[in-house]
């Protein structure tokens, strides 16, 4: 398997669908890094070269494109921001709840979980 910042990619196939495989790199952004880079699309990845490789990663590291470990922890970060201010969105994070203002009286099981049965306390 080739490798690209230490990720792995596959190399049976085309290198255009296996840079997607890196976390922040959608199919979109791969085509415009392999145009800026020089590189056939339809090519597979284990045919590239090292030098093609090397290309690849110069032109995501001259994009400035944050990638990985670096991207994860830029968004907890931002999750944990919001939490601390006491946001309305950070509340929701905590909680569990969807975020962007999607009803919660039904639906929202996905978020929310496992319907929990409410026990009435029998009447006197």
């Amino acid at each position: 398997m080739a490798r690209i910042f230490g990720i792995e990619i596959p190399n049976e196939k085309r290198i255009e669908a296996s840079l997607p495989y890196i976390y922040g790199i959608g199919s979109t952004r791969a085509s415009k890094i392999l145009d800026q880079a020089g590189v056939n699309p339809d090519i597979r990845t284990g045919q590239l070269s090292e030098e093609q490789l090397v290309k690849i990663a110069a032109v995501i590291t001259q994009e400035g494109i944050i990638i990985e470990g670096d991207l994860r922890r830029e968004l907890q970060g931002n999750l944990k921001r919001l939490q601390s201010i006491n946001c309305y969105r950070g509340q929701c994070h905590k909680r569990g709840l969807p975020v962007r203002g999607q009803r919660t009286k039904t639906n929202a099981r996905t978020r929310k979980g496992k319907k929990r049965s409410v026990s009435s306390v029998p009447k006197k």
